[in-house]
C-alpha cells in the first residue's frame, strides 16, 4: 500500500459518510455513491467559498467584484471589455452587470471608457487601482486554495481534476 492510499484510509468518517449510511439503513436498495460524490462536491465548495469570499474581503470585493475584475484583467491589454461582453461571460443579465460596474466604479477600481471602434459605446476599463487590487486579490485566494489543496498529494490533484474536468464536461 502506497504512503498516499494509507494516509487516505486514515481520514474520519465525515458527515456525509453519516448521511449515506443512515439512507442506506433505511433504503438498503439504493445506491448511494452518487450522493456521497456529489454531496462532498457540494460541501467543498461551499467551505472553499466562503474561504475565498474571506480572503476577497480583505481587499474591499466580494466574489461578484472579483469575477469582473479577474475578466477585466484576464482579458489583457488594454483591460477592457464592453459591459455585453462581461455579462455574457459571467452569466449575468445586464442589469446584473451594471449594478456591479457602478459599485467598483464608485470604488475607482474600474471606469467606463469610450470604445475606440464605436463612438456610441462604452467599455468597463480597469484602473491602475483595479489591477492592483485584483492581481493581489488573485494570489491570495490561489493561496488559501493552494494551502486546502496541500492535504492532497500532488500526484491525486492532478487526478481528480481530471476526473472534475471529465465529469463537468459530460454535464454541460
Amino acid at each position: 500500500m502506497a504512503p498516499e492510499d494509507s494516509a487516505l484510509r486514515a481520514v474520519p468518517a465525515d458527515a456525509v459518510d453519516r448521511i449515506t449510511a443512515q439512507w442506506h439503513q433505511e433504503r438498503p436498495d439504493l445506491d448511494t455513491e452518487p450522493m456521497a460524490v456529489f454531496g462532498r462536491i457540494y460541501r467543498l465548495s461551499r467551505a472553499m467559498g466562503e474561504r475565498v469570499e474571506q480572503t476577497y474581503a480583505r481587499f474591499g470585493i466580494g466574489r461578484g467584484e472579483f469575477d469582473v475584475l479577474a475578466a477585466l484583467r484576464r482579458s489583457g491589454e488594454p483591460f477592457s471589455l464592453s459591459p455585453t461582453s462581461l455579462a455574457e461571460s459571467l452569466m449575468l443579465t445586464t442589469g446584473g452587470m451594471t449594478g456591479r460596474l457602478d459599485k467598483l466604479q464608485k470604488a475607482g477600481l474600474v471606469a467606463r471608457c469610450p470604445d475606440p471602434n464605436d463612438r456610441r459605446a462604452l467599455k468597463a476599463c480597469l484602473t491602475d487601482k483595479g489591477r492592483a487590487v485584483v492581481d493581489e486579490a488573485v494570489a491570495a485566494g490561489l493561496e488559501v486554495q493552494s494551502e486546502a489543496l496541500g492535504h492532497l498529494p500532488a500526484a491525486d490533484r492532478s487526478v481528480l481534476a481530471d476526473h472534475l474536468r471529465a465529469l463537468l464536461s459530460a454535464l454541460e
